[in-house]
């Protein structure tokens, strides 16, 4: 409907026009009988708004509008910039360090000021562009229409916030089923007995420290000797404590892992009234408890998973069923983060909560956390992929795409991950899961998988159909994604996708080799005559990650070639040169510099991944072994649902 035809709604009874009506003399007033009916306030919000929104986007079209804007947006903004605290999100695994990066995992380095406001405005330029869209489809409806949809979503969200705040009847008794494979038996050889001993031991320095000078803090400052605590927690504590319980179970840690029990049982609280990131605390502290349950067979740790699964229901409190990323504890208000396009839901973060809830469901006997996840893919498989391909960010209360950017690292890594592991974890029988993920895995090699002049397999990222020939570092996990997956492939298929892993993997081992300290950047480049090598000053930083250790992990599970246990040492050789110190391990800032520069934060995601993995690497497959076991984005471990002990039924096609 053109604009004109919704005038008469603002002329005033006896015909003045809109300004009659919008003025002082005989038209309608602000209150009483005559004052304006809902549609019509409604209707009259969205044109002032869209006026409003042109007015403020034009600035950003006039000319050094980056010099007029840089120091009141961007300098004071510190949601815009990258933040060390930060680990957003598996991404989410995260997001680029320009890009905020949620999914999984911003911990901040230095950023280059030219290409954040470069991309800041880039940002507002689009989120601009699609409040325009938004609100023009909008005043293209009827008043009456749009009256029906305002009532339709609040009564959708009633009704759930109704349910989930129904109470909840405690847990049902379940009969442990003793974990297999869980007790380690020492390596033949001697040599790799010695090197998976000093695993241990780089494990026992991190926690000493952290219990000495952090203790029940989230994360350590190894360099400070305090307590370091991220914004994506709230007020939750104890991040290190959860995520490090099931190392240190497998490690057999078993004074350390009685410590970490009974700090979980006394002090863990959920009960706070703060902002946390729904896919950091899902990952690390919803499975790292499920964890602890399924090897130790602790009450505790059921219990504790369970009550946190219900805090997080209230994300799910969207028109599409989408989560928010963020959500108050205690007030159930949830929010997107306010760079992620338009005020959008991240594919990582919510495409990463599927292993956990289904686990939650059949832990609680409430099928509730099941069909939230499952009720994400009926949002999705409702959606046109272009190319085939999933866009990184999703509106949740119009349950549509927004900015079409594609990455299987930061904003999308771990979505992918989860598919794959929904259909082993439910013993095969997820076929829609299985669907998905080799749907999905097509598309990505069609249109973002690319070889570069001298052989190097990478994974591009995709934007508006425009490839940026970028890799980041958790972009790495997929090599062990794609060989964990090959024996399920379409006919014929399987020896190319572990072919293919073993690609990455050697692209992944040479972005470190090709540093001076022998580990990774956060992301490295083919362009410009570049291979494998970060070219921008915040691209260059290493905050202990895991995703190259995780491949290593899988391709040596599945090969057994010894490259794998050799590229694994040169990392811990690296990691004990470079970013060991008195008071535990330190990222750096620069990995390409001859001296360290160190960040002064011990991550939990050290703790609960890269030492799992490195360990498990130089432990014989019998640890853990495949078959049995699925590890969460955050290397926590979850048993595989037999078809006979599910207690949610999972949808097959």
């Amino acid at each position: 409907m053109p604009v004109g035809g919704l005038l008469p709604l603002f002329s005033s009874p006896a015909g003045g026009g809109l300004g009659g009506g919008l003025g002082g003399g005989g038209g309608r007033k602000g209150s009483g009988p005559a004052a304006l009916r809902l549609t019509e306030k409604f209707v009259l919000l969205l044109v002032f708004s869209a006026f409003i929104t042109l007015c403020f986007g034009a600035i950003f079209f006039l000319p050094d509008s980056s010099k007029l804007l840089s120091g009141v947006l961007f300098h004071s903004s510190p949601a815009l910039q990258p933040a060390a605290d930060h680990k957003p999100g598996s991404g989410a695994r995260a997001e680029d360090a320009a890009e905020g990066r949620a999914r999984r995992r911003e911990e901040g380095a230095p950023g280059d000021p030219e290409a954040a406001l470069e991309d800041n405005l880039a940002r507002i330029r689009e989120n601009h562009e699609r409040a325009l869209r938004e609100a023009k489809e909008t005043l293209q409806k009827l008043p009456e229409e749009i009256q029906r949809d305002i009532l339709l979503e609040k009564k959708k969200v009633a009704q759930d916030q109704l349910r989930d705040k129904a109470p909840f009847r405690g847990l049902p008794p379940v009969d442990f089923v003793p974990p297999i494979g869980v007790e380690s038996r020492e390596p033949a050889d001697a040599a790799i007995r010695e090197k998976r001993a000093k695993i241990k031991e780089m494990m026992k320095h991190a926690w000493n420290n952290y219990k000495g000078y952090a203790w029940g803090l989230n994360e350590l400052k190894p360099i400070s000797k305090g307590g370091h605590s991220s914004s994506l927690f709230g007020n939750i504590k104890g991040a290190t404590i959860v995520d490090a319980l099931d190392t240190l179970f497998i490690m057999e840690m078993k004074h350390e892992f009685e410590e970490a029990k009974s700090w979980v049982e006394e002090n863990l609280d959920f009960n706070v009234n703060a902002e946390i990131s729904v896919f950091e605390v899902n990952i690390r502290f919803v499975g790292g408890l499920l964890s602890a349950y399924y090897l130790s067979g602790e009450e505790i740790f059921r219990k504790k998973a369970v009550e946190l699964g219900v805090k997080l229901l209230p994300a799910f409190h969207t028109p599409s069923g989408i989560p928010w990323a963020l959500l108050n504890m205690k007030s159930g208000i949830g929010r997107n983060w306010p760079w992620a396009s338009g005020g959008s839901s991240i594919l990582a973060e919510f495409g990463t909560l599927h292993l956990e809830f289904m686990h939650l469901s059949h832990l609680s006997g409430n099928p509730i956390f099941a069909e939230k996840v499952m009720n994400i893919r009926t949002v999705l498989n409702k959606l046109e992929k272009p190319q085939g391909l999933y866009p990184n960010y999703l509106n949740p209360s119009s349950g549509q795409w927004g900015q079409h950017h594609v990455s299987v690292g930061g904003l999308g890594d771990s979505f992918y991950e989860y598919l794959l592991k929904a259909w082993l974890m439910s013993d095969k029988t997820d076929l829609e899961a299985k669907k998905m993920y080799f749907d999905a895995v097509q598309a990505i090699e069609t249109h973002l998988i690319r070889k570069s002049s001298s052989g190097l397999t990478y994974i591009a990222e995709w934007k508006g159909g425009l490839l940026e020939h970028k890799m980041g570092h958790l972009t790495c996990f997929a090599g062990g994604m794609f060989a964990l997956g090959a024996d399920a492939a379409p006919k014929g298929m399987a020896q190319h996708y572990l072919e293919l892993g073993a690609e990455i993997a050697r692209t992944c081992h040479e972005s470190y080799n090709r540093t001076f300290m022998k580990l990774g950047p956060e992301a490295f480049r083919f362009d410009g005559g570049v291979e494998a090598i970060a070219t921008r000053q915040n691209e260059k930083y290493y905050i202990l990650r895991p995703e190259v250790m995780e491949t290593y992990m899988y391709m040596w599970r599945l090969t057994h070639d010894p490259k794998y246990r050799k590229w694994a040492w040169e990392a811990v050789e690296a990691l004990e040169n470079h970013c060991r110190v008195n008071g535990g391990y330190s990222g750096l800032r620069d990995v390409y510099l001859l001296h360290e520069s160190y960040d002064d934060v011990q991550q939990s995601f050290f703790l609960a991944e890269t030492l799992k993995y490195l360990y498990l690497i130089f432990s014989d497959d019998d640890l853990l072994p495949l078959e049995h076991w699925i590890f969460n984005s955050e290397a926590h471990l979850l048993p595989i649902l037999p078809k006979d002990k599910k207690e949610v039924e999972i949808r097959e096609e």
